[in-house]
């Protein structure tokens, strides 16, 4: 009977080795983000993982044991994200302001569909790190059959300075479906100072139709500026010829749904009064983004 216990705990001894040995012990210094199939999400330390499961250690629950066969996704958080106890995630939405473009991209795989005001339509997917491309549409159609805008929108980001400063080159290239003559768009060119939470953006745009292009450059003068883990401050301002139009606004999250809302004030010199009205859209993300909530 000994010598069966001996086996048996010999047998269990190198079984237990096994498990140690095909285990990769981690640095406590890797902070994961652990998303389950079951809609649940876990952000702690990482203790250990092997091929069947992962061992974090959390603030709230301490130290757990996750299967393998039920993670949906994982990603290292950089310790920089953290802000006095709180996950923020990447800007979802760090490639626009309100509507107009900037020096950042969509990564590769990342995309978005966004909607203003119920009409306008767009969807926008980055095929690189540094291009992406987008098509929308506002279906004036079903309003007693008027003159559909169609436009496509591709877009080239350069890193100059990494995190720091980035380059957009583009254009919006359009038509009126249903109208003769109907080209239009705009050929721009943007510059971001700063970061992709808070930046600065300065761009330059001609616009073209069927007649030809402007005689005098679009100027826009855009910025944003991170004020908590899911909400921004967003400005987005055009000058147009003798017209102005100043926009202040923010962002905000519900999971992984982006609200964007702004008031926006025409100004000309000929104006006799204050006037303003408002911007409303909202931003749903696919691909790689889906995973910040």
């Amino acid at each position: 009977m000994l010598t069966a216990m001996k086996k048996t705990l010999s047998l269990l001894f190198f079984l237990n080795l096994f498990v140690i040995l095909q285990a990769q012990v981690i640095d406590d210094s890797t902070l994961m983000r652990i998303e389950t199939k079951d809609g649940n999400e876990f952000i702690g330390y990482l203790i250990r993982e092997d091929s069947s499961s992962i061992i974090l250690k959390t603030a709230s629950y301490g130290e757990i044991l996750i299967l393998t066969d039920f993670i949906l996704k994982k990603t290292v958080i950089q310790p920089d994200r953290i802000r006095e106890g709180v996950l923020w995630f990447d800007n979802q939405q760090s490639s626009r302001y309100l509507w107009s473009p900037n020096g950042y991209g969509l990564k590769q795989g990342e995309g978005y569909y966004q909607n203003i005001w119920v009409l306008y339509n767009q969807v926008s997917v980055g095929l690189t790190d540094y291009f992406s491309i987008g098509a929308g549409m506002v279906p004036l159609f079903l309003l007693g059959g008027a003159a559909t805008p169609i436009w496509i929108i591709p877009k080239f980001s350069i890193p100059v300075v990494k995190n720091k400063f980035n380059v957009g080159l583009g254009v919006i290239a359009g038509v009126l479906a249903g109208e003769e003559r109907s080209k239009f768009g705009i050929a721009y060119g943007v510059g971001t100072i700063g970061s992709r939470d808070n930046n600065l953006n300065i761009g330059l745009g001609y616009g073209y139709t069927g007649e030809g292009w402007a005689e005098k450059p679009i100027i826009s003068l855009s910025g944003m500026i991170r004020v908590s883990s899911k909400s921004y401050l967003l400005t987005e301002n055009y000058f147009i010829e003798e017209l102005a139009l100043i926009s202040i606004g923010g962002r905000s999250f519900v999971r992984k749904v982006g609200i964007d809302y702004a008031i926006v004030i025409p100004f000309t010199d000929d104006m006799e009064g204050f006037f303003a009205f408002p911007f409303l859209g909202i931003t749903l993300p696919f691909g790689n983004s889906v995973s910040n909530k």
